[in-house]
């Protein structure tokens, strides 16, 4: 199995305020405490191979996040949420900070701020138009 001793989810044991919630043979659903600063409840699904993005996932590594992801949602409808937000950031004009591929699965509430406020919210802007391009991209 190919890891990398610098990488927080080739290792997430290494990582005290990170914890495996639920396991399969090739993936696994973590979850950081309350002092990372994210809303309740939110986690990541990621193959425990390093995966540069989900472009490289293999059909097992497929199956099992589908299946952590009913776990995960299983677990999370106990705290009731609102909603969901479901993505993957591929690369760096993405924001992927953390080079292994993650499946970031964030419980939404009403009464948070941004409620409402979905993914392709901030791809909406205005500001966010690329120079020289209309609002179409051409």
């Amino acid at each position: 199995m190919q890891l990398r001793p610098e990488c927080p989810f080739c290792h997430p044991a290494y990582d005290l305020e990170q914890r495996i919630v639920f396991e399969t043979a090739n993936c696994w659903f973590l979850q950081h405490g309350k002092a990372q600063g994210v809303l309740e409840g939110s986690g990541v699904i990621v193959p425990k191979q390093h995966r540069s993005s989900p472009f490289e996932l293999t059909p097992n590594e497929w199956q099992e996040t589908q299946e952590l992801l009913g776990l995960a949602k299983e677990l999370l409808d106990q705290i009731a949420p609102g909603g969901y937000t479901l993505g993957w950031n591929v690369g760096e004009a993405s924001n992927q900070s953390i080079g292994h591929s993650h499946l970031h699965v964030i419980p939404r509430f009403d009464d948070e701020p941004y409620a409402g406020k979905g993914l392709r919210h901030w791809l909406k802007k205005p500001e966010n138009r690329r120079p020289g391009r209309g609002g179409d991209g051409r």
